[in-house]
């Protein structure tokens, strides 16, 4: 099964943290996370059509203006999502540059706060020299994105503020039956995109004109083949309490890969507890209680530098002992 989501990380374990999602054959991707992007091409950069931040920490945060200044031309909205008080951050990031040249641009920033059981929502219009415009509130349910074929949830978690974790899943995989296509004479072509998306909404009397020919849903469902949908989870800067790892258990359950951080050795616990964030020890525990499939290491302290291999097998160790 060829995989929808190509996923690969921004920078090293030792830098800021993120994740570059490329979503095959639709042309766009999403961006966990918002530090230093300078390694992200333009061409990498025009295909974000989401960013999901977890806070607003320079390390998670100080890429915006990098991204925002290649996208200022796009005539798609640009979507981020962050927790409380996220649009206060991005109007304040805003309100820091002068804007009286960019009437004719067609950029609009929508901005989506996580607030407890709401999500809020704010506009930024290049046309009106990025003034708040105070959008849509929708209830939170553990979702904050969902765009056929797949959905984004989130945790809130405790990293002495508000910190968000996220899942990315697909709600099914469509594959195409390539041997089957070809014994059924039927060409490859724009078709085959119009025959996964009625799958996926269920539209049983969709037809589509293939070569002159009208087929049903029905003649040509054979070609296709579906099996269970891919989920990736990225967990960053929670503190390693009884709450939050629940909470990320619950998040990143069956999870084909777990990108979460592993900030401190067991060893160093205790700062781990002051700083708020994970050790290595605690991501294998979650991991392997959540039922991952494979566990990848990521925001290690620049501490461990000499020997990161320490951070990372002490991540896997615990994750072998704690799985089922």
């Amino acid at each position: 099964m060829r995989p929808s989501f190509h996923v690969r990380p921004v920078n090293g374990p030792f830098d800021d943290p993120g994740l570059y999602v490329r979503i095959l054959r639709e042309g766009r991707a999403l961006l966990f996370d918002l530090g230093f992007t300078t390694s992200l091409s333009p061409r990498d950069i025009l295909k974000i059509t989401d960013i999901f931040v977890s806070h607003a920490h320079i390390d998670h945060f100080i890429g915006f203006d990098n991204i925002l200044r290649f996208h200022l031309r796009r005539d798609r909205p640009l979507r981020l999502y962050g927790p409380a008080g996220f649009i206060q951050r991005i109007e304040g990031r805003l309100s820091g540059y002068t804007w009286n040249l960019i009437q004719d641009y067609p950029l609009v920033l929508e901005i989506y706060e996580v607030q407890g059981q709401e999500i809020r929502g704010s506009l930024f219009r290049a046309e009106n020299h990025f003034k708040k415009e105070e959008g849509l509130i929708r209830p939170f349910d553990g979702t904050v994105m969902d765009e056929p074929p797949f959905k984004i949830k989130a945790v809130i978690l405790d990293h002495q503020i508000p910190c968000l974790a996220f899942s990315i899943e697909e709600e099914f995989h469509i594959n195409i039956d390539k041997a089957r296509l070809k014994e059924k004479g039927l060409p490859v072509g724009s078709w085959l995109r119009d025959l996964k998306m009625a799958i996926r909404q269920g539209d049983e009397d969709r037809s589509f004109v293939i070569d002159g020919r009208r087929y049903s849903l029905t003649e040509v469902r054979d070609i296709v083949k579906v099996t269970k949908g891919q989920k990736l989870s990225y967990v960053v800067d929670a503190l390693g309490s009884e709450e939050n790892i629940k909470r990320i258990v619950e998040l990143v359950r069956d999870s084909d890969v777990l990108y979460i951080e592993t900030y401190f050795l067991d060893r160093d616990s205790e700062r781990a507890r002051e700083r708020h964030h994970l050790t290595a020890r605690q991501a294998g525990m979650i991991a392997g209680m959540a039922g991952v499939r494979r566990l990848e290491p990521i925001h290690i302290s620049p501490k461990y530098m000499d020997d990161p291999d320490e951070v990372i097998n002490e991540a896997l160790e615990a994750f072998s002992r704690y799985q089922g």
